[in-house]
């Protein structure tokens, strides 16, 4: 279990603004990375890095406004896409040299209702809601000034020593004759980087009149960071079990709908020299397809009168997987909405994979959408999942996967998605 430990640095405590203070939560974002290009709009398992935090931030009702701080137009761009307020820095707290303190000071000069700022950074993708609003609370209802995210660790440190000197190195927190076992130490407590919450009158004085500090101490499987490319296959992993998916993580989807041009196919037809068209399908896809049926979820191939394929082929693409084939004039959310009478589902229940600005209004309806990484809309919506592949070549699959992943993590019991310290 988490706790919200507190330390005491002065015996003073600062006492509450009067009425309700504005708390903002501010994620930095500068487009100049120089470990990962745009390292904070890279997708990490099919979101963009700053979307896991930005959606934390947006659900945990503990925050009036989500802002980032950017000086690049395509992070405004996904800020926006994903629900955030941009605030455009100046181009003196831009620069490689420039610091957090410097950035944020310049953002409350120009915010003066904000009272709270919550930093959020953007390279910590399994934070969840639960933890912005609990240290939130050791400001707003305990009177700190400042609270900051910590991790225990079960390290042994040695102090460095200058070889040429010959000495020995020694050991600040172990005596080396009585190494202790893992679970019979407590370990010791490290900055985590995942948030820095203080309140505008400490920030305004450069941090350095704090009166109470406490120390906000997270588990160690929500403690991600990533700073170069070896961290971004480790976090991908820990993302997927730990990180926090939305409001939607728990429903259990019974129908996918999937398009067939821009999604299943790449769009392209084939004419043989009898003047038959054709077109290729990746066996992935209805491998993909395939599992999703395993499960109870069935598949619904859907297409409209745009759709360049003739009907007859759709029909035998619809065989081949074996799913139903639902043509329509626009394939509009009305449409939609009497598919949903017709099966008895709500929106929540049903996962949309689309490809194109036509597709907007079901994408934005369903409770899981996905589309290829060369989906023209994909610069358009804020989509749950970014496949790696493009389409006609395995997206199809590697959202089912997705999907598959999501249900069985909804279904997992809240204990056993935490490591177990007792065996550890």
């Amino acid at each position: 279990m988490e706790s919200n430990m507190i330390t005491e640095v002065s015996s003073g405590v600062c006492d509450p603004s009067a009425g309700q203070p504005h708390r903002a939560a501010l994620i930095l974002a500068r487009g100049g990375s120089k470990g990962i290009p745009l390292k904070n709009i890279k997708n990490l398992a099919g979101v963009p890095l700053i979307a896991w935090v930005l959606r934390a931030a947006l659900d945990s009702e503990a925050v009036d406004s989500v802002w980032v701080s950017t000086d690049h137009d395509e992070i405004e761009r996904v800020a926006r896409v994903w629900g955030a307020k941009v605030h455009r820095r100046s181009p003196e707290v831009s620069k490689d040299s420039s610091s957090s303190l410097e950035t944020i000071q310049e953002f409350i000069r120009l915010r003066p209702e904000v009272d709270i700022v919550c930093h959020i950074q953007a390279t910590s993708p399994c934070l969840h809601p639960h933890h912005i609003r609990e240290a939130l609370q050791m400001i707003t209802e305990q009177g700190c000034d400042y609270v900051f995210s910590v991790v225990r660790r079960h390290q042994f440190r040695w102090e460095e020593v200058d070889k040429k000197e010959g000495k020995n190195p020694t050991s600040p927190n172990i005596d080396v004759a009585h190494r202790p076992r893992r679970q019979d130490w407590p370990g010791e407590l490290y900055e985590n980087g995942s948030f820095y919450f203080s309140t505008r009158k400490a920030l305004e004085t450069g941090l350095k009149q704090l009166g109470k500090i406490a120390y906000y101490e997270m588990l160690p499987e929500y403690s991600v960071d990533i700073d170069v490319d070896i961290d971004w296959p480790v976090a991908e992993q820990r993302v997927l079990r730990f990180g926090y998916f939305g409001r939607e993580e728990k429903a259990a989807v019974r129908l996918f709908l999937c398009k067939v041009s821009g999604c299943l196919t790449n769009g392209q037809i084939f004419t043989s020299v009898s003047g038959e068209d054709h077109v290729a399908i990746n066996a992935r896809d209805v491998a993909g397809i395939q599992m999703l049926q395993r499960e109870n979820i069935e598949v619904c191939l859907i297409s409209n009168m745009n759709e360049p394929l003739s009907k007859g082929l759709l029909e035998k693409v619809a065989q081949l997987t074996g799913c139903r084939l639902q043509f329509g004039e626009q394939q509009n959310g009305f449409e939609m909405e009497l598919l949903m009478k017709e099966k008895n589902l709500c929106w929540n229940e049903v996962a949309f994979m689309g490809s194109e600005s036509e597709d907007r209004e079901i994408l934005s309806q369903v409770g899981l959408n996905g589309v290829p990484c060369d989906s023209p809309v994909a610069n358009l919506i804020a989509a749950k999942y970014t496949c790696q592949r493009p389409a006609g070549n395995g997206a199809v699959h590697e959202f089912a996967e997705y999907i598959l992943m999501l249900k069985k993590k909804s279904l997992l019991p809240v204990h056993q998605e935490h490591i177990d310290r007792a065996n550890f």
